[in-house]
């Protein structure tokens, strides 16, 4: 087992492109570790500079203390789970698990209890003597984590492992990744463009934009205190909604105002965030998870000023929540931040982010219970829950919280 450190680790190709940017990270000893981000981040260049993949063109990365910037991959004692599972399809199931064994030389009944043993924690004992054509999409990857696993490696590098498996797969594996990793104990570092899966498997996520680390917590402080715009963007599903505001002072408290909404803002957010005194009479940018709504009629204890009337656009019905989709008559976000957001899900969300611009209006979701009455097309009375609201200055994207 092994802590993994970037120092002021940077990547350059020869034609200027900065893949990575001077990444500091520590990754404890035994912890799992998730890089996260758009297409083109970085992580995955990370990734393989860990593996010796990929050059260091500047800084340093040590594995277990050691310094392995020159050190060849096969002799960094670190096992790497591929994408594309990267079995040999004349090998057997055993074959496939034991080759590494084999070529260290190992003796036969050392490779024969170490494949058995992993076998049986991944369930893949009655295929040991099939060919990996036979095997399901999710077999084929626990025999790649298989063949990581014998090897005893000091860290596993997982490099978007599941991405090539349908819904129902991917959670059963994140599932199995997940306990595989306790009950090992190993040092794991799992590159993923999920944010889904980022925030179940991770003890701590690292959010990258442009080979830049943007934040590194917990997956619940990344959601519940977002560094910047682009993490508030990124991490949460749907996405925090964003929009332009003015954070007023009236008759003692404070309101921000967008559009023709107003909410009330409690001296408990002022308190977490005590730089947001400076921005009262100051345009910011207010964020609102969908989480973060319900519909009134549904709670009492909301006071008049943490309300919002709506007309609903779209409703969308899952099971025991809805999403209800409407829109808010102020200007939307249109940052680079939240440009580059809207360009990693496709160009139809580009060009939606324009649309709205030119019409100053900003489309919300809200996640409220199945139960709430409000309907396509009609309208209906949100409460908001307040003490949850998110700033940003409005021209570095940062959050506003110490002074």
């Amino acid at each position: 087992m092994a802590a993994i450190t970037f120092d002021e680790v940077s990547k350059v190709y020869p034609d200027g492109t900065h893949a990575v940017s001077s990444v500091d990270l520590e990754i404890p000893d035994g912890s799992f570790m998730v890089l996260v981000g758009p297409s083109g981040c970085g992580k995955t260049t990370l990734l393989r500079m860990v593996a010796g993949l990929e050059k260091i063109s500047a800084g340093t990365i040590r594995v277990g203390g050691r310094v392995v910037n020159n050190v060849p991959p096969k002799e960094r004692d670190i096992a790497m789970v591929f994408q594309n599972y990267a079995l040999y399809p004349h090998m057997s199931v055993f074959d496939n698990m034991a080759f590494a064994l084999k070529l260290r030389h190992l003796p036969k009944p050392t490779v024969r209890k170490r494949v058995d043993g992993t076998a049986e924690v991944l369930d893949l004992s009655p295929q040991l003597r099939k060919k990996p054509g036979v095997l399901s999409g999710g077999q084929r990857q626990r025999v790649a984590m298989g063949r990581a696993i014998v090897r005893e490696p000091q860290a596993f590098l997982m490099d978007e492992p599941l991405s090539n498996l349908d819904a129902k797969l991917r959670v059963q594996m994140r599932a199995e990744i997940a306990r595989i990793q306790r009950d090992l104990g190993v040092t794991t570092v799992y590159v993923t463009h999920d944010q889904i899966e980022a925030m179940t498997l991770g003890d701590r996520v690292a959010v990258l934009r442009g080979g830049v680390l943007q934040q590194v917590d917990s997956p619940q402080e990344l959601f519940e205190q977002p560094r910047n715009l682009f993490v508030a963007g990124f991490i949460g599903s749907p996405a925090m909604n964003l929009v332009e505001a003015l954070l007023e002072r009236s008759d003692g408290s404070a309101v921000v105002t967008f559009g023709s909404q107003q909410l009330a803002v409690p001296e408990d957010v002022f308190r977490l965030r005590p730089a947001l005194t400076r921005y009262v009479g100051r345009t910011v940018v207010l964020g609102i998870r969908p989480d973060d709504f319900e519909d009134a009629s549904l709670t009492h204890d909301a006071p008049a000023e943490a309300r919002l009337w709506v007309e609903v656009d779209l409703r969308e019905t899952l099971g025991r929540e809805a999403y209800l989709h409407f829109a808010i008559d102020a200007p939307p976000v249109v940052t680079e931040d939240v440009r580059e957001l809207a360009a990693d899900t496709d160009q139809a969300a580009v060009e939606a982010l324009e649309r709205e611009a030119s019409a100053r209006v900003t489309r919300f979701v809200a996640l409220v219970s199945a139960k709430a009455p409000a309907t396509e097309g009609g309208r209906a009375e949100l409460a908001v829950d307040t003490s949850l609201l998110h700033f940003f200055d409005r021209e570095t994207g940062d959050s506003i919280y110490d002074e």
